[in-house]
């Protein structure tokens, strides 16, 4: 059986589609027909390292940080671990030398830590588009809890909204519903595939553990449905037991609200062939 890093590098992407591999809680993999981007990889026990055993992972990495070559863009959230982990990029840093880094202000220290040399570093402005090769790239402010702007480092928590090969994918880093949001979703072009974070919140992880929530199933429910998303992936829901919640609840959820709404549970190291 080929590696993950080989079906990756050998699957021909054909037009109006994109591949997309899950790495677990919001990490993916997606390939066009011209590049190979990672968005959010953690591929290491850091944060069990750094905030302890509450933290533990659920399985082990479906590849390692040094097998992820031949990357073009490596697009980072924000700063949280779970997202910028440095026991993941530094190594992926040097297995992909050419690779571009993709991340808000808050991250450019952190990367330079990781040998990650400053002019391969792009902070997209909020809200305005971004040529890279044949993407466009539109960063989404997002609110974890609070959406949080600095005049010199920009906004701290981002999505990505990438249009590329004639299909729309968002990826929205982690976040909740806030002021404005729906609005700025609504002034965009809607994506056909949407990963968001679906691992909930609730006083007890925040006062025990610090964990900063995400999406309730609902949430996601009525905005796949209100916005009109064609499929949608809940991610941030399986790499810490401690800080997921059930399934069934995120199909009750999608059941009560938009039984009709493509969902796709990806596991680790899975899969999604998207053709539009």
């Amino acid at each position: 059986m080929p590696t993950l890093t080989a079906q990756m590098r050998d699957l021909e992407i054909l037009p109006r589609s994109l591949a997309i591999w899950s790495l677990g809680q919001m990490g993916m993999t997606i390939k066009g027909p011209d590049a190979l981007i990672v968005i959010d990889p953690c591929l290491s026990d850091v944060v069990r390292g750094n905030a302890g055993d509450w933290w533990t992972r659920a399985y082990p990495p479906p590849l390692l940080p040094e097998e992820l070559t031949g990357v073009d863009y490596f697009f980072v959230s924000h700063e949280h671990l779970d997202h910028l982990d440095p026991l993941t990029l530094g190594p992926a840093a040097k297995a992909s030398p050419a690779a571009q880094f993709v991340a808000p202000g808050w991250c450019r220290q952190l990367l330079h830590d990781l040998d990650v040399a400053d002019e391969r570093i792009t902070v997209p402005p909020g809200l305005k588009s971004l040529e890279l090769g044949d993407m466009r790239v539109t960063a989404v402010p997002g609110a974890h809890y609070e959406r949080e702007y600095d005049e010199t480092l920009g906004f701290r928590w981002l999505g990505f909204l990438i249009e590329w090969n004639g299909v729309t994918l968002y990826h929205a880093g982690d976040t909740v519903i806030h002021p404005g949001y729906i609005e700025t979703l609504q002034s965009l072009p809607t994506p056909d595939v949407a990963i968001v974070p679906v691992n909930g919140r609730d006083w007890y992880r925040e006062s025990e553990a610090g964990a900063i929530g995400n999406l309730l199933p609902v949430e996601a429910a009525r905005l796949a449905r209100d916005l009109g998303w064609d499929t949608l992936i809940p991610g941030h829901n399986d790499l810490y037991p401690n800080n997921a919640i059930p399934w069934a609840e995120i199909s009750a959820a999608l059941e009560a609200v938009h039984p009709r709404q493509k969902v796709k549970q990806l596991q680790p190291g899975e899969l999604l062939y998207y053709v539009k």
